[in-house]
């Protein structure tokens, strides 16, 4: 039986412009496998967009009742996320979330992932929900910031997995924007893909251990983030889409990244 996963595409931070391609992508994955279903939360309609520092105090409370307005809908749709809601989902994955979501349970749904449910995370999904301890818990990390779009060397930590199997003992990507991690603890997740020296560029490429992919457990569920998503030209296959840095190769190993990823965390593959 397919299983199905939830999709919450909402945003309340920082909006990716890759949230719908990801969205195509893992529909596409999920045919071809036949192993999942997808069902989505969309960002409802007409979000205003916070005043300029010079905003006038007119303009502020006029931001602060469109937004009131806005987070209507936005609770409604998020009310897939109730544990009575979640009953008919195999797993939850948060496309490029970002910002504090009006999720109608929080415990209820850290509780509904221990009793054995999957939680995939993709790129910002860590940027989200940073007053929410128990959540950062759940993940294994924090966004904190990042640099300038680089190029990384990502080393494989577990060439066993499904997630990273396809992948050599390391895993160039052309260009990316590289998330840095606050709140994070290798001893307390199964690392999958890192890097050895600082993606900043300037001054200097510091040695070190910086993560980029992990999974674990949390209860009897199983958590898959992965902090690559970013750029269109790593998601998609596509070799004429505008200006594409990172070759097609790599386009279709992310993607089998993210596929490996979601099969571990629902239980299809170890």
């Amino acid at each position: 039986m397919q299983k199905k996963l939830l999709v919450i595409e909402i945003t309340t931070g920082f909006r990716h412009a890759s949230i719908d391609t990801i969205e195509k992508v893992l529909a596409q994955l999920g045919a071809d496998s036949g192993e999942f279903t997808l069902d989505i939360v969309a960002q409802p309609p007409f979000k205003p967009q916070p005043p300029g520092n010079t905003a006038t105090d007119a303009e502020k409370a006029a931001f602060a009742g469109a937004e009131a307005k806005w987070e209507i809908p936005a609770k409604e749709a998020l009310q897939k996320l109730s544990p009575e809601s979640l009953k008919n989902y195999d797993g939850v994955v948060f496309n490029n979330t970002s910002g504090d979501l009006p999720v109608p349970d929080p415990q209820g749904f850290l509780d509904w992932i221990k009793a054995g449910h999957a939680f995939i995370g993709i790129h910002a999904a860590s940027d989200t929900f940073h007053q929410w301890p128990a959540f950062i818990e759940m993940l294994g990390g924090e966004f904190d910031y990042h640099g300038a779009q680089v190029g990384i060397e990502c080393v494989n930590a577990d060439p066993k997995h499904p997630a990273t199997a396809h992948l050599g003992k390391t895993w160039t990507i052309t260009q990316e924007e590289v998330y840095q991690f606050k709140n994070y603890d290798p001893a307390k997740v199964h690392e999958l893909l890192w890097l050895d020296k600082s993606p900043d560029p300037l001054p200097k490429q510091v040695s070190g251990h910086y993560p980029v992919a992990w999974c674990k457990t949390y209860g009897t569920g199983r958590v898959f983030f992965t902090s690559l998503g970013h750029r269109e030209d790593i998601i998609v296959t596509d070799p004429h889409i505008k200006d594409r840095v990172n070759s097609v190769e790599i386009s279709k190993a992310f993607q089998q990244h993210l596929l490996g990823g979601i099969q571990w965390a629902l239980g299809l593959k170890n």
